[in-house]
């Protein structure tokens, strides 16, 4: 079995682990020497923009599964292995500071309602906030295979991507916990980064970017 291959299959686990020292170093960043750590309330936009983020990168990341299995090509399987790992170690820090913080996983207030959104935010065939695939784009997903498949999956993430932009932006923007926020702004780095890689990638196959 190769390490790529290994890779796929190790990615809860790592995610465990990044999540454990995640938790660690929140805890020395916002002790401060103090009594405890500061802890965010259950309406903050720390803790909406962990619950909300975590359920946007689990979609990533089952994208990412499903397109490893509809294509051969090692360019966009690189892309999805990439997105994978990362989305779901990122993924494992978010639902880790929720435990640290005693703070529940899901909310009774609509999606992105900490950004101000939470009545913009569509629930309609699945997608739960803007830029998540709807769920019969993930059933077409799984049925296409070889470019068909690299092409929507790259067009899926790009949107997924712009999505998620604008989503770390507002924690960059409303954060209060110093270590979160740097994830936020890592996010904004890395996914424009990954768009502006994903629309040549569509390019080379005779696609465009969603508009």
């Amino acid at each position: 079995m190769s390490r790529r291959h290994i890779g796929w299959i190790a990615g809860p686990a790592a995610a465990v682990l990044v999540a454990a020292g995640a938790i660690t170093y929140a805890v020395a960043e916002d002790n401060g020497g103090g009594s405890g750590p500061k802890t965010p309330s259950a309406d903050s936009a720390d803790a909406g923009f962990a619950r909300d983020m975590a359920v946007h990168h689990q979609q990533a990341v089952e994208m990412s599964y499903i397109v490893r299995d509809r294509t051969k090509n090692e360019e966009v399987r690189r892309l999805a292995y990439d997105i994978a790992q990362t989305q779901a170690n990122q993924r494992g820090m978010l639902l880790g500071w929720l435990d640290l913080w005693g703070l529940p996983k899901v909310s009774a207030d609509p999606p992105m309602t900490w950004m101000g959104m939470g009545d913009m935010a569509s629930g309609k065939d699945g997608a739960l906030m803007p830029g998540m695939a709807t769920n019969t784009e993930l059933k077409k997903l799984q049925s296409l295979s070889g470019k068909q498949a690299e092409i929507l999956y790259l067009q899926l993430m790009t949107a997924h991507h712009k999505g998620g932009v604008h989503m770390a932006g507002g924690c960059v923007a409303k954060c209060t916990v110093g270590v979160e926020k740097r994830l936020a702004q890592g996010m904004v780095e890395a996914q424009k980064s990954e768009i502006e890689l994903m629309a040549g990638m569509l390019k080379a196959r005779g696609a465009q970017p969603p508009s």
